[in-house]
């Protein structure tokens, strides 16, 4: 099949969407099939075209302009300046997101080139509404994946609150139109699926899967680390180790994992914690670890990719996060997939993965004394630990990225069938 992958977040931005869209795009052309991914640019906003010399995959950045208010998540987010000795807010960030304002003539053109037999839509912003236009118009089968549900936006602006449900509302009928116009959409679980889908699917009337966004397990797997690449890094390797990775930002509530560690810290006088990302709340956390006395404790590596973030798994006893708005958390099943026993909070599809109990240690959001509990039963209870990690082993078994990207062949031949009907 050539199979058109459109998406405003792309690798190597670092999130989930822009992970799983670059895995679906690698793994299929290792399937045999041709694959063009369409997505913003990332070089100045000029457009240009890559070929992966690996798999194949024909990447067409298209011609963008940078919005400076939330960071690019590829480069280092820069540090606050200071004014006579204030802090100054950062309105504008060095590097900003990029997006395109006009994009459908260049997506037009790519994809009249290419002639693709389905495409499949990864978010909801302006390369979407393009991609809408262009199937309506060329009649070409589209597959619609959803990413995100309301709360992931509104939460983050506490002015919307006292008008959160109403802006839910409409968040919500947005998100859902580029579903519902697709021939078959997919969310990455049930639980994210339940927030933006009506009960009724039969009102619905476009398919609808839950359907995880998957890691690929030949990466992610238990061993020992090397200690070169931790040395690399400045992570010492002495003592349990609780880890946090992925994005550094606010609405990831890692402050929440970084004062339940404090607690710990107390009664474990070896315990590390190690938080890998970056983001917009680096320098609030520093600061918080040097205020709670954990600053030789807490370490910031800053971002790690593969294959050198397996080693960064393999060398810690847990994984914590406080996030209240995941729609699956690749970060867990990459945990998971580890070996290790994880401890988050009970909201969005978080619960999905770390099973309370089972393989890990779930909690109310923002209860900090529950997750400290939770980290410490781990840390402090060998069995128990080695309980929850072999638990985990088998649940990241079911997230196997070669078992999405099986199923998503299958939903592309579905959703070319539905079309042709």
């Amino acid at each position: 099949m050539k199979i058109a992958i459109t998406s405003d977040i792309y690798y190597p931005m670092t999130n989930g969407v822009a992970v799983f869209a670059h895995n679906l795009a690698n793994g299929l052309a290792k399937a045999g099939h041709q694959v063009m991914v369409v997505c913003p640019s990332f070089k100045d906003g000029k457009p240009y075209q890559e070929v992966d010399e690996e798999t194949g995959v024909v990447t067409v950045h298209l011609k963008s302009m940078r919005f400076p208010f939330y960071p690019d998540q590829i480069n280092k987010v820069p540090e606050k300046k200071e004014l006579l000795g204030l802090p100054m807010p950062r309105l504008v960030y060095k590097h900003g997101i990029w997006f395109p304002l006009a994009p459908y003539d260049e997506l037009a053109a790519a994809l009249n080139d290419f002639q693709p037999d389905v495409i499949h839509l990864q978010t909801a912003e302006t390369i979407a509404l393009a991609t809408m236009r262009y199937a309506r118009r060329y009649d070409v089968p589209l597959v619609s994946t959803g990413h995100a549900y309301p709360d992931n936006i509104t939460s983050q602006f506490k002015m919307l609150k006292p008008v959160k449900r109403p802006v839910d509302a409409v968040v919500r009928a947005y998100m859902a139109s580029f579903l519902k116009h697709a021939e078959y959409a997919t969310m990455p679980t049930e639980l994210a699926i339940g927030d933006l889908v009506p009960k009724n699917r039969r009102r619905f009337k476009v398919p609808v899967e839950a359907l995880s966004n998957g890691v690929d397990l030949t990466c992610f797997k238990k061993g020992k680390p090397n200690q070169k690449v931790l040395d690399k890094y400045g992570i010492k390797l002495k003592g349990p180790r609780v880890l946090y990775v992925g994005r550094v930002d606010p609405e990831k509530s890692i402050g929440n994992v970084v004062q339940a560690f404090a607690k710990i810290a107390e009664v474990i006088p070896a315990a590390r914690l190690t938080i890998v990302g970056d983001g917009t709340d680096l320098g609030r956390l520093k600061e918080l670890a040097e205020d709670l006395g954990l600053a030789e404790r807490v370490e910031f590596p800053g971002r790690i990719y593969l294959p050198e973030l397996a080693e960064v798994y393999q060398s810690a006893d847990v994984f914590a996060t406080a996030s209240k708005t995941e729609t699956q958390g690749i970060v867990l099943i990459e945990a998971a997939a580890c070996g290790l026993p994880l401890v988050a909070v009970d909201a969005g599809a978080a619960k999905e993965l770390c099973q309370n109990r089972k393989n890990g240690i779930l909690c109310a959001p923002d209860d900090i004394e529950a997750m400290a509990h939770g980290l410490k039963r781990i840390l402090t209870q060998p069995d128990v630990k080695e309980r929850y990690g072999a638990e985990s082993l088998k649940i990241a078994k079911r997230h196997d990225l070669s078992r999405t990207l099986k199923r998503f062949e299958e939903i592309y031949r579905e959703a070319i069938a539905l079309k042709e009907d």
